[in-house]
């Protein structure tokens, strides 16, 4: 899901985390998010940083 909670107001982020935390012995989801809260609620955490002269990088941190 790219973004899919962007817009969101903080009662309904609560009731989009409350989804995530149902699904997530059942599933995996990869969620693209620049919201704190959501990152909070990962296991698992990749990003990508682009280097001076535009090359990038992955970088991935386990949470739990």
């Amino acid at each position: 899901m790219d973004e899919v909670e962007a817009a969101l107001d903080d009662v309904n982020l609560s009731r989009f985390l409350g989804l995530v935390q149902e699904f997530r012995d059942d599933a995996q989801l990869i969620i693209v998010s620049h919201q704190k809260r959501t990152m909070e609620a990962a296991d698992c955490l990749y990003g990508v940083t682009m280097a001076p002269g535009g090359s990038s990088r992955a970088v991935s941190e386990k949470v739990r």
